[in-house]
């Protein structure tokens, strides 16, 4: 099957409109419509529901998009796999959550090339249900996230403690008080949600919600507010003065769980990774 196909079945999918799937594929409405009779004709049934500019995934169509996104990756990793260089035995997929990357994650992993030299990766942001499935469908090798799935053919470990704490900007006042106007509330999974709602009032002025840690530093940084964020995240901040730490709030702890496929020909390499990671200083 032409695997171009699939790539304007995908960009349809995703917009929800066939001009604009022209326009980000680079294509004529007419060559995306056609590439999309083409698929449908291949496969005998329909693909998209059109009703005027509303267009929706059939029953069909619902049970080809995870496919489509399987074999184009796979493809993928194909491709990369024979692209390595001979200085380079393994390739490993990572992911973890836009947050975990922030806050936990990125600089660690920046340094991990010298640690494990022979190594290529291939590094994604995804939400937990896609990296659940992705492991399952062995297009990801490793995941980081904060709840754990609960499956038999993933082996799920405690990787490390995030310790989240409330923070405010320097010229405010460092109380909880002051933490009820312009919050930014991040999401750090359903045990942060729970916990969080226990300390601040439920009349607090959210001005942002968000799950991208960096963002939420940077919104603070600039625009002032309070937000929960990883204690290694903001240290060199709490030490220049530019932060302050809210001192009649809780920190809050959140377990971060390592996971990977059973069956997976490369438990030792993902091993190495998950060791390198916790030897990192940061």
């Amino acid at each position: 099957m032409d695997t171009e196909l699939l790539k304007t079945f995908l960009e349809v999918h995703r917009t929800r409109h066939f001009g604009k799937a022209a326009e980000n594929l680079f294509l004529t409405q007419s060559a995306v419509s056609f590439r999309i009779r083409q698929l449908e004709q291949h496969l005998g049934v329909a693909l998209f529901s059109r009703y005027r500019n509303n267009i929706q995934l059939t029953t069909a169509g619902e049970r080809l998009l995870p496919h489509a996104e399987a074999m184009l990756v796979t493809l993928q990793r194909a491709r990369q796999d024979v692209a390595i260089t001979d200085d380079q035995q393994l390739q490993l997929a990572i992911a973890s959550t836009a947050s975990i990357w922030d806050g936990y994650l990125l600089s660690r992993f920046n340094a991990l090339p010298d640690q494990l030299p022979t190594f290529s990766w291939r590094a994604e942001s995804l939400e937990r249900e896609q990296m659940i499935r992705s492991l399952l469908e062995r297009q990801l090798d490793l995941a980081l996230l904060f709840d754990p799935p609960k499956t038999d053919d993933l082996m799920v470990e405690l990787h490390t403690e995030l310790r989240l704490i409330p923070v405010i900007r320097s010229n405010d006042k460092p109380t909880k008080a002051a933490m009820q106007s312009n919050y930014i509330l991040v999401d750090w999974g359903t045990v942060f949600q729970i916990k969080h709602a226990d300390i601040l009032d439920e009349n607090t002025k959210v001005a942002v919600r968000t799950n991208h840690a960096g963002l939420a530093l940077s919104r603070l940084l600039q625009q002032g507010g309070a937000a929960y964020l990883p204690e290694t995240m903001v240290q060199h901040l709490l030490e220049l003065g530019q932060l302050q730490q809210v001192v009649d709030a809780p920190s809050i702890q959140r377990n971060l769980y390592s996971a990977y496929l059973k069956t997976t020909d490369s438990v030792s390499s993902i091993q190495q990774v998950l060791s390198g990671l916790k030897q990192v200083r940061v």
